[in-house]
Parts: C-alpha cells; sequence; structure tokens
C-alpha cells in the first residue's frame, strides 16, 4: 500500500528539497546548505492546508524556494538535473579506477575538474541504488538521451570534426544562461 491510499494521506505532505551534499548522516551537516536552494512540494491538493501550511513554514525557515508540481513531474525533472549527474559521477569514477591503476597519478592529476565532477561518487549507494530503482523508467529515458549526446562527442572526435566538437561544446554552454539566473 502506497501513501497515496494511507488513511491519514492528508497528513503528508511530499517533499524533496533540491540540496545535499555526497555526505550523509548529522555530521554532513551545513550551515547555510538549505539557503536560496529550490524545495519540491508534490501532490500539495492531497495533503491538509494545515500540514502544507507548517511544512512551508519549515522550509521557509532554512530560506528555500517552494517549487510545486505533481509527484510525476518530480520523477521526471529529478531525473534529469539530479539522477543523471549521480549516475555520471559514479560512471566516471569507475572508468578512471579502470583505466588509470596507479592511484598516486589520479591523485597527483586530479584537480578542480575532475574533484568537482567526482564529488557525487562518494554518495551511498544505500541511498542511490533504490532512487534509480524506483524511478527507472525516468532514469532510462535520460539515460538513453545521455548515451546519445556522448555519441555525437565520440563521432565528433573520432572524425576529427574540430567544429562539430565545437557546436556540441558551443550548445551545451546555453546551459550558463539558465544556471546563472
Amino acid at each position: 500500500m502506497g501513501i497515496k491510499y494511507h488513511p491519514n494521506r492528508k497528513h503528508y505532505v511530499a517533499s524533496h528539497p533540491m540540496a545535499g551534499t555526497e555526505f550523509s548522516g548529522p555530521w554532513a551537516a551545513k550551515p547555510g546548505l538549505f539557503d536560496g536552494k529550490a524545495v519540491i512540494l508534490c501532490d500539495t491538493e492531497e495533503s491538509d492546508v494545515r500540514a502544507l501550511s507548517m511544512v512551508r513554514r519549515m522550509y521557509e525557515t532554512l530560506q528555500m524556494r517552494p517549487v510545486f508540481m505533481d509527484s510525476s513531474s518530480h520523477d521526471r525533472h529529478a531525473a534529469y538535473v539530479s539522477h543523471i549527474s549521480h549516475i555520471s559521477s559514479f560512471a566516471l569514477a569507475l572508468t578512471v579506477l579502470d583505466q588509470e591503476k596507479n592511484e598516486r597519478h589520479i591523485f597527483d592529476l586530479a584537480s578542480g575538474g575532475f574533484d568537482s565532477t567526482v564529488r557525487l561518487a562518494k554518495s551511498s549507494a544505500e541511498m542511490w541504488a533504490p532512487v534509480f530503482e524506483q524511478n527507472a523508467s525516468n532514469v532510462l529515458s535520460v539515460l538513453d538521451t545521455y548515451l546519445s549526446k556522448l555519441e555525437m562527442f565520440r563521432d565528433a572526435i573520432k572524425d576529427h570534426d574540430k567544429e562539430k566538437i565545437a557546436s556540441l561544446i558551443n550548445s551545451s554552454n546555453k546551459i550558463k544562461k539558465i544556471l546563472s539566473k
């Protein structure tokens, strides 16, 4: 029986703070971690107004921005902006560990870009394996798109097509405008 059919469903407010680190547990707490970050409030029409009000006040106290959507939209969007980042990080870490047998080289040569890209690979399997399993259809859709983009880069590099490589990079740079708002 899911939460949807629970007799006390109205007392529950489905929410997902879009903030965190690769660490877990109370020792991972950081001041200001939630400041300005979004919190997704899902299916709020199913929650009692008083419960919703209390949860909103809690997140506003943490200085979070409420964003409202249905749970299906949440699952789809989270796969694109969160789940794929974690999978990419896990895959990159596995690739480096598989190919670079000298741990000292990894330590000596890894700098800002690598560190920030594989930071999420330190995340807990106990948390992420169930997320990927429970949101499998959205995650698989995102992975298919991601693999297609990787193949575009692979083909352009293989063909020594500098213009195509530059075009892909320039197209990806459009994310700057979105993230700097």
